[in-house]
């Protein structure tokens, strides 16, 4: 774009005369109107006007198009950030360590689940509480992925014991997290159905 630019700029600077024919018809005067080669009593023939009218206006068009004194444009950069800044930091990190803290409570339950519980009681206590604590968080916290998740669940489940009212505490628990994670539902928090 700025060779462009550039390229229509040097076209318009260059003299008008440049593109006329090269050979110049002699003719006589037949009015003082008419400027031609042999009138050299008015100065200037209308090439040489057209010329200098299209040299300065392509002058013009280059200062517009290309300031170089004007500095006010230029992006300032601060010295130090602003209040404000310092406030969304403050509160991007307390959101950080909220969600390390979450992210530390799904692991442990995660941990469990797939190592120590073995009785169908025990497997549907980890998914209850997994589903309530999805429930109470809003979804999933940051660092863990629901297909992850889900991955790591199916592993315990591949292994062996996997009874009827597991399975359903599992399905239970999927669709909680597609709820909570959901875009599309609009939650009205103040209404418990």
């Amino acid at each position: 774009m700025k060779f462009f630019t550039v390229a229509l700029v040097v076209l318009a600077a260059a003299p008008a005369a440049a593109f006329a024919p090269s050979t110049t018809v002699a003719t006589g005067r037949v009015s003082s109107l008419c400027a031609t080669a042999d009138d050299e009593s008015h100065g200037a023939s209308r090439r040489d006007v057209i010329s200098s009218v299209l040299s300065g206006a392509s002058v013009a068009a280059a200062a517009a198009l290309f300031p170089v004194g004007n500095r006010a444009n230029a992006d300032t950069y601060l010295a130090e950030p602003t209040e404000e800044f310092k406030e969304s930091e403050r509160q991007r990190m307390v959101f950080r360590k909220k969600q390390l803290q979450l992210k530390g409570e799904f692991v442990q339950i995660i941990a469990r689940l797939t190592t120590e519980s073995t009785t169908e009681d025990e497997l549907i206590r980890d998914l209850v509480e997994l589903r309530a604590l999805v429930t109470t968080t809003g979804g999933l916290p940051l660092g863990i992925k629901k297909e992850e998740l889900y991955k790591v669940i199916r592993g315990k489940k591949a292994k062996g014991f996997w009874p009827t009212n597991v399975e359903i505490a599992y399905q239970k628990f999927k669709s909680e997290v597609a709820y909570q994670q959901s875009p599309n539902t609009e939650k009205d928090l103040e209404n418990p159905l």
